[in-house]
């Protein structure tokens, strides 16, 4: 016996005339369809199926977005740090750009063998000089009267060595061998000094940005990318180009990383690099220009193969900086490319990699989430059957009732109810154990992590837990750190992050007035502890208070508090909170007590 309720759908078939023009409406049929039984929750919070009642544990995963991370310099033996960044889907392929010893941008799809990264910018119909154009600024070099200048911006030459006289006006600014100090920069930008003489032989060796082609002839001198010799610039200037363009690169901050990708990219034009994903994706398959194209097409910019979704949006605009929060579930050209500039810039020193272990990293699925996915698991299977059965023709006596079958929806749901690693039977030792396998939050299940693969930092309790994830309550042995326990006051946002109380604190005053923050808003406040001194009016009584900042405890004066925690005991779970004297016990003698508490009828925790 299950507790469920029968649900049944109003469809309508449309036929329309296959001779007429388009849209002429032939037949409408409505009809009402019985889908299969969809299991209801009972008011404590658990599901009735086949007669035993169990409970679906909500899972922790990993949150959809883009993530930046590194290898902490542990895949090549010279100890040098590779990065890289993951753009990760609710639903579809991982798209991942990493960097490779020789400084390299490359791609992979799904996880297979990697492929340069401006193969994806030539597949989005990219040329070499817009790639460039997007990733590198420009340096001009003009030819007046058989001499070089140089457009000239300050702040750029900072920290380099100059490898000749900076001067200008006849004034030396800066001799050759000496170093370019922010106060050379400050007297450069005072005189408006907009271009200086350079001998030629320095722009030997710089990259053009641009194709140079002879006016005359037609020829093309230079192609875009290409290393300036000084037979190049001979013959540049003999076909008229008096303006040249180079990238602008140095090796403190601005990498020559895509400029070096573009020579191993194999490929030159739009149709090579939709040839060269298609081969990488589907080996051994010939590959035609419409195979190509629908396959790149569907893999990362159609809504029926790809979703960030709601929270993946989020994420992804925040990570990037952008101010709107909501968008398409699909990918642009500009969520790609800004990706890549951002990971371009943590290279070059600038930014920061993200950490996984972080909450605001990670997100709750819980069951109505989990069971949308399998509904829509069985959906697809149905929609299926339901275009083969409409290709065998014989439309005027079919129903709606005829067409669809229930049995894939019903399956799907009974198999997630009934079978899944996250539906288990229901703890009923005594009361709280009831209560505490329902707030269990669990990294293992479909899409999570495996005990197998799960390392210690995972496992391991995070700063961000604080108030949101019981640092006692987890099980000893293969699942430590795996399996944990809801805080007492935590709760889950409208994007599934988990939240916890505080007290607002306005002036130095404490109020009653109560916040739920996730882990991502409590990085920007200084939050003091519950068990701070008060008096009568709720002002701090000590001028320094401890606090938490971004993860560190330390003191703080009391004008600088933003919120206050809501309880001593808004750390750890139900089943810890009800530990006598819980500070003075030990961690390891506390985890104990909890499992006693929740096992024996009458043993309590000792």
């Amino acid at each position: 016996m299950t507790y469920s309720a029968p649900l049944r759908v109003k469809l309508r078939l449309v036929i329309y005339e296959r001779e007429a023009p388009e849209g002429t409406v032939k037949d409408i049929k409505e009809q009402e369809v019985y889908m299969g039984e969809i299991p209801l929750m009972t008011d404590n919070g658990t599901f009735v199926i086949n007669g035993t009642e169990r409970v679906i544990v909500s899972q922790l995963h990993r949150s959809p977005g883009v993530f930046f991370d590194s290898d902490k310099g542990k895949t090549h033996s010279s100890g040098k740090v590779l990065y890289n960044a993951r753009i990760i889907p609710y639903r579809g392929s991982w798209l991942d750009f990493e960097f490779d010893p020789k400084d390299n941008l490359f791609v992979r799809i799904d996880r297979r063998r990697k492929l340069p990264a401006t193969i994806i910018l030539r597949a989005l119909n990219y040329t070499t000089e817009q790639i460039l154009d997007l990733f590198f600024e420009k340096v001009v070099f003009e030819i007046r009267d058989n001499k070089l200048q140089m457009e000239l911006v300050p702040e750029r030459l900072r920290g380099e060595t100059a490898s000749f006289d900076i001067e200008a006006n006849g004034k030396v600014y800066v001799e050759k061998g000496r170093r370019i100090t922010a106060r050379h920069i400050r007297q450069l930008e005072k005189d408006d000094i907009k271009h200086i003489e350079v001998p030629v032989e320095y722009i030997a060796g710089k990259v053009a940005s641009k194709d140079y082609i002879d006016e005359a002839t037609g020829e093309l001198i230079c192609p875009a990318n290409m290393e300036l010799s000084l037979d190049l610039l001979a013959k540049l200037s003999q076909s008229g180009h008096k303006r040249i363009e180079t990238l602008f690169t140095n090796d403190l901050d601005h990498g020559p990383y895509i400029s070096e990708t573009v020579r191993v990219d194999p490929t030159n034009d739009r149709l090579s690099a939709l040839v060269e994903i298609y081969r990488m994706m589907r080996p051994g398959e010939p590959p035609t220009r419409e195979a190509a194209e629908s396959l790149f097409e569907n893999l990362f910019f159609s809504e029926d193969r790809y979703d960030l979704s709601a929270v993946g949006r989020m994420k992804f605009n925040r990570s990037l900086l952008r101010d709107e929060i909501e968008g398409s579930g699909i990918l642009s050209k500009d969520d790609i490319i800004e990706v890549m500039k951002k990971l371009i810039d943590i290279r070059n020193g600038k930014g920061e990699v993200d950490d996984i272990d972080h909450l605001g990293n990670r997100r709750i699925r819980s069951v109505g989430e989990m069971a949308e996915n399998q509904f829509r698991v069985g959906l697809v299977r149905v929609e299926r059957a339901v275009k083969e059965r409409l290709s065998l023709g014989d439309l005027d006596t079919l129903m709606p009732q005829d067409m669809i079958n229930a049995k894939p929806i019903s399956a799907a749901v009974k198999e997630f109810f009934g079978s899944s690693q996250l539906s288990q039977f229901m703890d009923q030792n005594n009361p709280l154990s009831e209560i505490t396998h329902k707030r269990r939050i669990s990294a293992l299940g479909p899409g999570g992590l495996t005990r197998e693969r799960a390392g210690f930092e995972v496992r391991d309790v995070h700063p961000t837990h604080y108030g949101r994830v019981c640092p006692i309550e987890t099980p000893e042995g293969p699942n430590i750190g795996l399996i944990n326990s809801l805080s007492v006051y935590a709760q889950t946002n409208e994007y599934g992050f988990l939240e916890t109380p505080y007290r607002k604190v306005t002036d130095g005053v404490v109020t009653d007035e109560i916040h739920y923050l996730s882990a991502i808003e409590e990085g920007n406040y200084v939050i003091a502890q519950a068990n701070s001194n008060l008096d009568e009016n709720g002002h701090f009584v000590e001028d320094l208070v401890t606090c938490r900042s971004k993860g560190e405890s330390s003191l703080f004066s009391r004008d600088q508090v933003d919120y206050m925690d809501v309880s001593t005991q808004q750390v750890v779970s139900v089943g810890a909170s009800l530990i006598p004297f819980l500070e003075h016990d030990d961690a390891n003698r506390a985890l104990m007590g909890c499992e006693h508490a929740t096992s024996g009828g009458s043993d309590s925790a000792r």
